[in-house]
């Protein structure tokens, strides 16, 4: 029970700390709260939007390394921008323009946009000429597979059963695309390397890349997603 010569003071107490409790519930009136659709920094798009598959700076994860060198030497902006705003149906990757359903405006879309290209290293390739991001003609399954026996096998195995790389669940889930960027580019941070390192001073033409994508794709059951 409190003296009644110490009410006054535990009452004064009391009202003190229910007002700087109040002050802290309220914003200072000067204050601004940015909308979410007004959120430009890239910093925090990407968090929010881009981390949980690609990474914390794009250093990859359950996707592709987006801050990867040889990806954005490959990878324009309008790709970038059409993959991030339109997704990849049928794959895990999500469309983020709301126009495409999304929740990010055009402006958050080409905030990321520009914030993945900051990490780009120009120059990065000097000296190497690189597959084109898209395939410039089909490629063809038979030629693939003998491809992949030359440049794949000794990781995946023969006929790419030693790992998941032939397994339907992940053709599935993966575009052709999604299946020629991870060709060009690699998985570096999964110790994948990119088209120069499989075979030792014999790096991947743009048409072997094509003809084990086709390999690939050919795999899939069902004929899956392009």
């Amino acid at each position: 029970m409190i003296h009644r010569a110490l009410l006054p003071a535990v009452l004064v107490l009391a009202t003190l700390i229910l007002l700087g409790t109040a002050c802290k519930l309220h914003p200072p009136a000067d204050s601004q709260v940015v909308a979410p659709d007004k959120i430009l920094d890239f910093t925090v798009l990407y968090s929010e939007n881009c981390a949980g598959c690609h990474g914390p700076d794009g250093k990859g994860g359950l996707a592709i390394a987006l801050g990867d060198p040889v990806y954005l030497a490959i990878a324009d902006d309008a790709a970038i921008r059409a993959i991030t705003a339109q997704g990849v149906s049928g794959t895990a990757m999500p469309a983020f323009a709301q126009s495409s359903g999304g929740s990010l405006t055009g402006a958050q879309i080409d905030a990321i946009v520009a914030g993945i290209r900051t990490w780009a290293k120009p120059g990065f390739l000097s000296g190497s000429n690189p597959p084109p991001y898209t395939a410039q003609a089909p490629g063809d399954p038979s030629r693939g597979a003998k491809v992949y026996d030359a440049f794949c096998s000794s990781c995946h195995g023969a006929g790419g059963h030693a790992s998941s790389i032939v397994d339907e669940s992940y053709l599935a889930l993966v575009s052709d695309q999604g299946l020629r960027t991870t060709v060009i580019v690699g998985r570096p941070e999964l110790g994948a390397p990119d088209w120069r390192g499989d075979v030792p001073g014999k790096p991947m033409s743009p048409e072997d890349v094509s003809d084990v994508v086709a390999w690939l794709a050919a795999e899939r059951t069902g004929g899956g997603i392009r």
